[in-house]
């Protein structure tokens, strides 16, 4: 593993270069693709800046929640068969909480100026 530049500082700085440098030069189609690149490198840069802090909540809500240890793969695959099987279900305490947490961490990943995201974090929640 290489310390210095961190992927989080090589995609920003591609997504930068590419915004700053390249949009202004390109137009039509081309500019709209190069847009979507942009895009999922920002959407890479937010999930590699909250990955590791998200997954560890993630797994420790699914660890008290379900009584088990296991990756965040494997808890969710756990959760969801559990949901399945009708063993959980919203009444359960705790779920809710959590795939209400989960949602807000994916939404701050893959949307962060979506409206309703932004007026659910100005509620604390």
């Amino acid at each position: 593993m290489q310390d210095e530049p961190t992927p989080i500082e090589l995609t920003k700085s591609v997504a930068d270069f590419l915004r700053n440098d390249i949009t202004p030069l390109i137009s039509g189609h081309q500019a709209f693709k190069l847009r979507v690149a942009i895009n999922i490198l920002d959407l890479v840069t937010r999930q590699l800046t909250r990955e590791e802090g998200s997954d560890a909540e993630e797994v420790a809500r699914l660890r008290a929640l379900l009584g088990i240890d296991g990756s965040v793969t494997e808890l969710n695959h756990a959760l969801a068969e559990r949901i399945a099987k009708g063993e959980v279900d919203l009444a359960t305490p705790g779920l809710a909480e959590h795939l209400w947490a989960t949602t807000m961490d994916k939404l701050a990943v893959d949307q962060p100026n979506y409206a309703s995201y932004k007026r659910e974090l100005g509620r604390g929640g």
